[in-house]
């Protein structure tokens, strides 16, 4: 049985560290789920997403740990598997070497962070209420607390719904034009008067950067126009469709 694939990013290919954005294949889960659907909080077979959260662990030899995400800004830290399951939070952070900080998404931004001086990693969940609202700011704020530098941190966006894909209505913008009307340039003209289009990778990189983050990326994978490679809950919307698969974004320390 090979390993499932993965996509990397340069900026985290360090020594010390690995990296992984997963793609739907090389998992055991079927139907809208085919296959590495590694989200127990979907209606798939629990047993298919256990053995899929397995291969995930297994392809970046550590612990898997990921949080119950709620779009918060909340980030905690772990230093292995959570004592009374996973808590309310949407950024794992650890400087345990072996814990794999995960991030589940399916359009929403994961971001996985590292400073490789201090050997610190971090992964987050960023949709659009959790970027707007700080979930990576807060990631970086507890990164500081076990020792980082948010001037040496290094962050890599992975497969979201991109610019081209995510059309949202008029107050949706207004949202954002109500906390930093800055934020303007992340809308552009959607199909009708009515709707614009939110570069949702664009905006995060944007706040990472605000943030004192001055080496971070988008790999570039549109998770919505990308059915074949990726999970996608507005697809699964627009196609009529019960349920979706979750995606798994994660870094750990060697």
């Amino acid at each position: 049985m090979s390993p499932p694939p993965v996509l990397t990013s340069p900026l985290l290919d360090l020594p010390g560290v690995r990296h992984a954005f997963f793609t739907r294949r090389g998992g055991v889960s079927e139907g809208v789920y085919a296959s590495l659907n590694v989200g127990v909080g979907s209606r798939d077979d629990p047993d298919a997403v256990l053995e899929n959260r397995r291969r995930a662990a297994d392809r970046l030899k550590g612990t898997l740990v990921t949080a119950y995400q709620v779009h918060s800004a909340t980030a905690l830290v772990a230093d292995g598997p959570w004592p009374a399951g996973p808590p309310q939070a949407d950024a794992v952070v650890s400087a345990t070497p072996g814990v794999i900080c995960g991030a589940l998404s399916a359009d929403c931004a994961p971001i996985l962070m590292v400073d490789p001086d201090a050997r610190v990693v971090a992964a987050a969940h960023a949709g659009w209420k959790g970027a707007l609202t700080g979930v990576a700011e807060a990631a970086i704020a507890r990164m500081e607390g076990l020792g980082a530098r948010r001037d040496n941190i290094r962050a890599a966006v992975g497969p979201c719904i991109g610019p081209e894909s995510y059309e949202v209505g008029l107050e949706f913008a207004h949202r954002f034009l109500q906390a930093d009307r800055g934020y303007a340039k992340f809308f552009h003209s959607g199909r009708t008067d009515d709707k614009r289009m939110f570069d949702l990778p664009g905006f995060v990189l944007a706040r990472l950067k605000a943030a004192g983050v001055r080496k971070c990326e988008w790999i570039g994978r549109d998770t919505c126009a990308e059915p074949d490679d990726f999970f996608s809950n507005r697809r699964a919307f627009r196609q009529d469709e019960p349920d979706y698969g979750r995606l798994l974004s994660a870094i750990v320390l060697a």
